[in-house]
């Protein structure tokens, strides 16, 4: 890979991970919620399981997505239907102290942001643009390993400052009816997050 390709690659990266979506929107709530150091599994599940979504669209997921259109399709409202049941878990939670259940009041664990890279339309959209677009045919394995590692290293610092975004909101947010209002607002964010996604995979809804 180019020295220019490689720039151009890094600032693919940091815009569309820093840009808001699905994870910035679900992160800033985190960190208003529960913090920095209880929304680090959250951060490294992001950025780990988008390197693994990566690496497998650019070693054969692309192709089956070419020759089954319909498995791309059913993928994306899935993942747009999923992120409508976060919305709505968002949009009803309370501040850590209201009485809320403890499962409610449970952040994203590793697993479970890694798993959601999958059902995350601007994920794959993301991963596509990677693979497509900067990644040389020449040592094409070697390079989306390459991609696929760069992406995490840039990825993770970036929806970070959404994380530590929402914590520093904490102190303006301790009256609980002022939190539920932010909560319903960022849960509407993560609704509008999908439209423009969606528009962009299929050209219209």
């Amino acid at each position: 890979m180019s020295l220019e390709l490689l720039l151009a690659f890094t600032l693919f990266a940091f815009v569309t991970s820093v840009t808001p979506g699905p994870n910035n929107m679900m992160l800033l709530a985190s960190g208003v919620n529960f913090g920095v150091r209880r929304s680090v599994p959250h951060m490294l599940g992001i950025s780990l399981g988008f390197m693994v979504l990566v690496m497998a669209v650019g070693l054969g997921f692309a192709q089956v997505f070419e020759q089954i259109p319909a498995l791309y399709t059913t993928l994306r409202y899935a993942g747009a239907a999923y992120l409508l049941y976060l919305a709505w878990k968002i949009a009803g939670s309370g501040a850590p102290d209201s009485n809320s259940s403890e499962r409610q009041l449970r952040p994203f664990t590793f697993l479970q942001a890694a798993a959601f890279q999958w059902v995350n339309p601007k994920a794959w959209v993301m991963a596509i643009g990677a693979i497509t677009t900067y990644t040389p045919q020449e040592d094409f394995a070697t390079n989306v390993l390459l991609i696929a590692g760069l992406f995490a290293l840039i990825n993770c610092p970036s929806v970070g400052l959404w994380t530590v975004a929402g914590s520093l909101l904490r102190r303006w947010l301790d009256e609980p009816r002022i939190l539920r209002l932010f909560n319903i607002g960022m849960a509407l964010l993560l609704v509008a997050s999908l439209y423009p996604i969606l528009v962009d995979v299929n050209g219209s809804l």
